[in-house]
């Protein structure tokens, strides 16, 4: 989700979707934005983000991040690998 978007901020918008789900029905949500500021990191992760990539995207940060949450099979929720 981008930090930065028309009309809600990503930082409202996470907040809005964990408050709807529990923990194990999340959707990961990972942060992809060009704020690099402290402590930015840490207002995504509060927000219910699941991770913080910063812009310009590094593919093989984005594939990590990608794997690191990705679902699995066997999982009846969402699951860290």
């Amino acid at each position: 989700m981008d930090w930065q978007m028309p009309g809600m901020d990503g930082v409202t918008a996470a907040r809005i979707l964990t408050e709807r789900w529990a923990d194990h029905e999340r959707i990961p949500i990972v942060a992809i934005t060009a704020n690099a500021m402290q402590g930015d990191r840490e207002t995504c992760l509060a927000a219910g983000m699941s991770d913080y990539l910063t812009k310009p995207i590094d593919l093989a940060k984005l594939a990590e991040a990608i794997e690191r949450w990705a679902l699995t099979s066997a999982s009846p929720g969402l699951r860290r690998r």
